[in-house]
């Protein structure tokens, strides 16, 4: 067992490392971003990459507090899905009415790598394997379509 100091401690390390094999790659748009605090630029939604003890994910995630607004920003997003699912190379999981740890409602587009552990080193490789081209391909995605969020709100 790990105590919680030493959880928050690896996983500060895994995203450290993540960080610096992620800093030469240039966004879409060709500027230095930080990849694992991804900014969308669009209050409520988020880009979030998650390395847990039993699982890795990545995905977008709508937490307006306005019900009405993430299912707007949501349905917006289907409307882009088959150009996302083309960037991504891959469907997603789609749930409109999903819930945080802490019980706050939100909408998300998710990703996820069963039976790896960011407490694991070894699978660290795995982890920003899977990670990588999926940030990589979110950023395309979202330098071309961010723009048909801008004005929904």
């Amino acid at each position: 067992m790990y105590t919680r100091n030493q959880v928050s401690k690896i996983k500060q390390a895994f995203w450290t490392a993540f960080g610096l094999y992620m800093k030469p790659v240039p966004s879409a748009e060709g500027t230095r971003l930080q990849w694992q605090n991804y900014k969308t630029g669009i209050k409520g939604i988020y880009f979030r990459m998650k390395a847990e003890r039993n699982f890795a994910s990545i995905g977008i995630e709508i937490v307006h507090p306005d019900p009405d607004i993430r299912e707007l920003f949501f349905d917006q997003f289907r409307q882009f899905e088959k150009i996302l699912h083309t960037e991504l190379g891959e469907p997603w999981d789609w749930e409109l009415h999903a819930l945080t740890e802490s019980g706050q409602p939100i909408a998300k587009i998710e990703k996820r790598l069963n039976l790896v552990s960011v407490m694991d080193q070894a699978q660290w490789g795995d982890i920003i394997s899977f990670l990588k081209p999926r940030i990589i391909a979110l950023d395309a995605f979202w330098s071309t379509m961010k723009y048909g969020f801008e004005g929904l709100i």
